[in-house]
């Protein structure tokens, strides 16, 4: 045995631990797509999809994915240096116009266009800032960028959502420039960043503020373009990344900025030349959902919102804490592995699939449940889950005020 299979002995002591108790929650086989999809032989409603507004599935997709394969076959078997279609390139365009930037480069997935982007603009003259509860996308990005002999950034934190944290960092950097990465709905919190507060601090401190806003596409705003066109402040940020797999239904990652800034990511990001192009079927697929977008956009949005609010409302009154949420990503908070790991299971036995989240990704006592409310989903998945969710969680104590304690395994 070489020391790599003892290191990975050792190192996963813990997933075989859960493994023989019957909790070990991840990699589970979805054996149809969607948001009703099923698991060994079982219908299950998912509860922890980013299909945010249920169009994965939605028949006109679909058929323009199929028609991009007679022409176009699955993949095109290089990278984007020799492998760019018509269809990529209209579809940057009108992405652009329709996020209001000057130019939109697309990525094969959202961590490969965070990563370009970091690693293309930061440099010895950087101080990179970054948010304490960054997505792993920007925090590898930053480490990837702090790696390069001779153009590692500094690089520094500062508390969450915090413009007090942000302020102190920026006033007391070492490097002449300064890039602010945050996202403008935090994946496992489900709350926004506080732009406007950060937008007037890098105005005062000579900082680009970029945005990753891969949960806000196509659920914030009017229209869905995301946090920026909700806030008003479009215009104050230079630089935002999003995703095709979330409200796109696919995979691709998107870079918006003006069209100088565009284009030396484009002929610098290793992860866009050295990566293979995104397949032309999945670039129709977007294309297909960006139509419905600008066709029924703002009545979507609308339907996704009240769904969550009527979702967000029956939590709260049930007495579950939600942490510090106000979108429609929802986590339940157990604040304890081991009753994470069994409402989970006994949610799952039930046909509604919620997630656990648990150490390393969230702190100890912040374990939760990922619940993401979407478009997809309808009244009856809704109130199915709602009275799961109000069972177990008084069965393993879950509900404000019934805390006793670790649940102990049976």
């Amino acid at each position: 045995m070489s020391w790599i299979d003892e290191k990975a002995k050792v190192e996963l002591q813990r997933v075989r631990e859960a493994r023989e108790k019957q909790v070990y929650p991840y990699f589970r086989e979805f054996e149809t797509g969607g948001l009703h999809t099923q698991i060994a032989g079982k219908p299950v409603i998912n509860f922890s999809s980013n299909d945010y507004l249920g169009l994965t599935n939605h028949p006109r997709v679909k058929e323009a994915a199929k028609k991009a394969v007679e022409k176009y076959a699955c993949g095109l078997s290089s990278s984007r240096v020799q492998a760019t279609t018509t269809e990529h390139v209209e579809l940057e365009a009108r992405l652009a116009k329709w996020f209001g930037y000057e130019r939109c480069l697309m990525f094969t997935t959202g961590y490969q266009a965070m990563l370009g982007t970091i690693v293309s603009l930061a440099d010895k003259d950087t101080t990179l800032v970054l948010d304490s509860y960054s997505h792993a996308c920007i925090l590898d990005g930053t480490f990837l960028a702090a790696g390069i002999p001779g153009r590692a950034p500094e690089v520094r934190f500062f508390n969450h959502n915090s413009a007090k944290s942000l302020e102190r960092i920026l006033k007391s950097r070492e490097r002449k420039n300064a890039m602010v990465v945050v996202e403008g709905v935090y994946s496992l919190d489900g709350d926004k960043a506080h732009l406007a507060e950060f937008v007037e601090i890098c105005a005062k401190y000579d900082a680009v503020l970029v945005v990753d806003d891969a949960h806000g596409t196509g659920t914030l705003g009017e229209r869905g373009t995301g946090v920026l066109e909700e806030t008003g402040l479009r215009d104050r940020v230079p630089v935002v990344v999003s995703t095709f797999s979330k409200s796109f239904g696919g995979i691709g990652g998107l870079l918006l900025g003006s069209e100088e800034v565009v284009d030396l990511v484009k002929h610098n990001a290793r992860s866009f030349l050295f990566s293979a192009s995104l397949p032309v079927p999945v670039v129709a697929a977007a294309s297909t959902i960006l139509d419905m977008l600008e066709e029924d956009g703002p009545k979507m949005v609308r339907e996704l919102h009240q769904k969550s609010e009527y979702f967000r409302t029956e939590l709260v009154k049930a007495g579950f804490d939600l942490g510090a949420s106000n979108t429609h990503i929802m986590p339940v908070m157990c604040r304890e592995e081991r009753k994470t790991l069994f409402m989970h299971i006994a949610l799952l036995e039930c046909g509604v699939l919620m997630v656990p989240i648990t150490y390393p990704a969230v702190k100890h006592g912040e374990e939760r449940l990922r619940v993401n409310i979407t478009r997809g989903h309808t009244q009856e998945d809704m109130d199915q889950a709602l009275d799961l969710l109000k069972t177990y969680g008084e069965a393993f104590f879950v509900l404000s005020g019934e805390d006793i304690g670790p649940v102990e395994p049976a």
